[in-house]
């Protein structure tokens, strides 16, 4: 399989990751609701263990979409996208190690950790608003950082703005005649 038509499975089967950014972008709501209304340190743990749902419930939202789902057995870029969850975990345990001396840094350390991983999407899908997503992710987590934003801004700001663009991306790849062979 060729890199163009690895691409193209990919955004065929995963609709070009766009339910999986929507799911992501409701997880960042919950976990901003939840610091609202109980406590950060939940907050934390509904990210975190929410997290864990995402790429499943994006599967079940492709299927649901009459997208396959998964990609070819062949396809060499479904090892990249395993292999980009490891910036997930170092940033996971980067953003609650700091969390532990200043709370209010654990969403700013999570956007920029999650924008970083959107980066390598494009490569994944052939989709070039994944490197305005991350980009927007990333200068918004230096930005809570430098403004020393409150505790649940990171989480508004990451939910919002993953919910829009998967809305984009999801229009985008629905508007482009994507035939994979």
């Amino acid at each position: 399989m060729n890199f163009k038509d690895a691409q193209k499975d990919m955004n065929f089967s995963y609709f070009a990751g766009a339910p999986g950014v929507l799911v992501s972008g409701l997880v960042w709501c919950i976990a901003a609701f939840v610091a609202l209304l109980y406590s950060n340190q939940l907050s934390m743990l509904v990210l975190f263990f929410g997290g864990m749902f995402i790429h499943p419930l994006a599967v079940l939202l492709s299927k649901t979409l009459k997208r396959p789902g998964n990609h070819k057995p062949n396809n060499p870029l479904g090892k990249l996208a395993l292999e980009s969850t490891i910036i997930l975990f170092v940033g996971l345990f980067l953003a609650f190690y700091v969390a532990k001396l200043h709370v209010e840094w654990f969403y700013p350390i999570m956007l920029m950790t999650i924008g970083v991983r959107y980066l390598i999407f494009n490569t994944l899908y052939g989709v070039k608003t994944y490197w305005l997503l991350g980009a927007l992710l990333i200068f918004s987590g230096m930005l809570c950082i430098l403004l020393e934003a409150s505790f649940i801004i990171g989480a508004v700001i990451g939910g919002i703005t993953e919910l829009a663009f998967a809305l984009v991306i999801l229009n985008q790849s629905k508007s482009k005649v994507l035939t994979v062979e």
